[in-house]
């Protein structure tokens, strides 16, 4: 049995961390059995750190990945909750942390600094493995199917009574009914050529009123019937909480942000085994999986590392907690 550890830095680490507005978090205080994730002789007291972004996804799959790779032998520092994707990116490349998970979308774009995304998951994911490596030495670990793009939504019972499963039934119906196009998004989206100008051009289809609030107020919004259709992400909680319907973006215009384990090279070519450790917590990722885990933590109050351990445990990948 092993615990995952908490994060100790030295002096000299804390003052990187410390400049890069991070602290370190207490452990998942749980007991961590192996299951289908067995003990793995070569990473047996290795020490890993890994690190998340600040957001209820991130911190879940960051300690999924401490689960797993404590279960496997590991002794797994906990460095979740980074502020920002900048800081995360920062930590990864300085060593502060020595795996995340992150998405090919924001790798192609905001890192990588491209302006078209690729429609096709595979080739975005296999575009962006092959530059980060190239030019920064990140290696991407095979993408999950988990995808947490933009998307609009609106209520199911909304959804139901017109028939709307995708953004082109959402155009046809607003041909129709010109007065139902009240849209709930964010400041940036609304003016973004990735966000509503580009959809809209994509779809052909014009708002009758467009409403700019935070993220949280639009799934309300949708929810009370302050707006139709909603700018939501694909995997939030949210989704399932207030029993929205999460319309299908046909044209593939959004970009493509599946979630991958991305670690240094060097640390790779280190502990090539921690790949056939992490694997198969991504294969088993989907967004109804992480809609329904989401909600838990966002809806339901639970804490993120118990919702993370009790699927961890479902799957079979770790044993049951005998702390």
């Amino acid at each position: 049995m092993r615990r995952v550890a908490a994060a100790v830095a030295t002096l000299a680490s804390a003052a990187v961390l410390a400049g890069c507005g991070l602290e370190t978090n207490t452990a998942v205080p749980f007991t961590v059995t192996p299951g289908s994730i067995k003990p793995v002789p070569a990473l047996e007291g290795v020490t890993l750190t890994v690190g998340s972004k600040d957001f209820t996804e991130q911190i879940l799959v960051g300690y999924m990945a401490e689960l797993a790779l404590s279960a496997a032998g590991a002794d797994v520092r906990d460095l979740t909750n980074i502020q920002g994707s900048s800081n995360s990116r920062l930590a990864l490349k300085t060593g502060d942390i020595d795996l995340t998970w992150e998405y090919t979308g924001t790798g192609w774009i905001n890192y990588l600094g491209h302006t078209d995304p690729i429609p096709d998951e595979q080739k975005q994911y296999e575009a962006v493995r092959d530059e980060d490596l190239a030019q920064n030495g990140l290696r991407w670990l095979p993408y999950s199917e988990l995808n947490n793009t933009y998307a609009f939504g609106t209520t199911e019972a909304y959804a139901q009574q017109h028939n709307l499963k995708s953004n082109s039934d959402m155009t046809e119906f607003l041909e129709q009914n010109p007065d139902q196009g009240v849209f709930c998004v964010e400041t940036e989206f609304a003016s973004r050529q990735d966000g509503l100008p580009g959809v809209e051009k994509t779809y052909g289809f014009q708002p009758t009123e467009v409403k700019t609030f935070g993220t949280g107020a639009i799934y309300a919004g949708i929810a009370n019937g302050t707006c139709n259709f909603g700018e939501i992400f694909t995997t939030d909680g949210r989704i399932a909480g207030l029993n929205l319907a999460v319309l299908e973006d046909d044209k593939k215009f959004f970009p493509q942000y599946n979630i991958a384990v991305v670690l240094r090279e060097e640390t790779y070519r280190e502990h090539p085994e921690i790949e056939q450790v992490m694997q198969p917590v991504a294969m088993a990722l989907n967004n109804d999986e992480m809609i329904e885990l989401g909600k838990r933590v966002d809806v339901d109050g639970e804490d993120p590392g118990i919702v993370a351990r009790d699927w961890m445990i479902s799957k079979g990948f770790i044993g049951p907690d005998t702390s």
